[in-house]
């Protein structure tokens, strides 16, 4: 029996809250393409995320974050790690929605502050109180990040390869994303 993926499955949800690397699992898992979004933009821009917001601001970022999100969505089906703020977007939203299907990983605020208080490459972070910076945009972003088409919740002591495989029985739940195909 094998795993057919006949969605693009966008990973959503903070900084932190393992979209690279539990992507990266489950890609593996399902012989997919893995993309991750920010990559995608680094590649374009020949610089990092961090030197777009400085260089042209966080508005300018999320126009190109939008493009390449559409460009990915519609392209071969994938897993695809979104920047923490990509499903902000209404437009991006609707986009995901319609030709793929999104999958919050649900992380409480403990766990992300955990993961992301030493990496000096998170722009939103470089604050004189990063943990406060990442509370608010935790509270501002909770309730759209529940928009998601699935919800799985992630913690301290769950690996990335038991989250990959949390990820993939609740896609098994919806065959019109990942079904199981004889031979």
């Amino acid at each position: 029996m094998k795993l057919v993926l006949n969605k693009t499955v966008a990973l959503i949800g903070m900084m932190g809250a393992g979209k690279t690397a539990v992507g990266k699992a489950i890609a593996a898992r399902l012989r997919a393409p893995f993309i991750d979004s920010d990559s995608e933009i680094e590649r374009a821009a020949n610089m990092s995320i961090a030197e777009i917001f400085e260089r042209d601001g966080e508005a300018f970022f999320r126009e190109k974050e939008s493009q390449i999100i559409k460009r990915l969505i519609e392209g071969e089906k994938c897993i695809l790690s979104t920047g923490g703020g990509a499903f902000l977007a209404e437009h991006n939203r609707r986009l995901i929605h319609e030709k793929g299907a999104s999958v919050w990983l649900n992380a409480g605020l403990d766990v992300l502050w955990g993961r992301v208080k030493n990496n000096p490459s998170r722009p939103l972070l470089q604050t004189e109180n990063p943990f406060q910076a990442l509370s608010k945009l935790y509270s501002e972003r909770k309730s759209i990040y529940a928009l998601a088409d699935l919800s799985v919740e992630s913690g301290a002591q769950i690996s990335v390869d038991d989250m990959a495989d949390k990820v993939i029985l609740n896609l098994l739940n919806r065959p019109d994303i990942l079904e199981r195909q004889d031979g």
